[in-house]
């Protein structure tokens, strides 16, 4: 499972709360946390100014000035995420590659899936996809045959409620 991550674990940035004109950088990576604060402005003398970097490799649990920072800027959800990861606690299924993810998806009910199209963007597209849908019909449907219906042409919820599924 290690293999799933790369050097990065988990990376965003934006912008900070007005008044402030400063954009932020939060990295996580296995062995350290790096938060790049840098200034945004139009002076000449700001021009070409690097930003700052603040690495933590085990001090980002204990250091709550960083993780108000953190809160303020990206919110809860991002500060708890990161805090997660920093405890080991990965989002193995994320990260795997999309053939793999099919193959997962193919035990799942229907009800379930549609479930799962609700969380993140990654997952709404691999349960929408022609593959997804393609992969159900052949595997769930016994009747249906390519001339009878043709995957392009069909909404997939028709084929569904046409009869010609066992799985519903």
């Amino acid at each position: 499972m290690a293999s799933l991550f790369g050097k990065k674990v988990f990376e965003i940035n934006g912008q900070g709360p007005p008044p402030t004109k400063y954009f932020f950088q939060l990295t996580v990576t296995k062995t350290e946390v790096i938060w790049r604060p840098w200034k945004i402005s139009l002076r000449i003398e700001s021009k070409g100014a690097a930003p700052g970097e603040n690495k933590m490799i085990h001090d980002y649990l204990h250091d709550a000035r960083m993780q108000q920072q953190v809160d303020v800027v990206f919110g809860r959800q991002i500060l708890q995420y990161t805090q997660a990861l920093c405890h080991g606690n990965f989002d193995y299924l994320e990260r795997l590659p999309n053939d793999l993810l099919l193959q997962i998806l193919a035990f799942l009910e229907l009800k379930d899936v549609a479930l799962l199209a609700q969380t993140p963007k990654r997952f709404h597209k691999l349960c929408n996809s022609p593959e997804f849908w393609e992969q159900t019909v052949r595997g769930r449907c016994d009747k249906l045959t390519a001339n009878a219906v043709g995957f392009l042409r069909t909404n997939n919820i028709q084929l569904f409620s046409l009869g010609f599924c066992h799985c519903i």
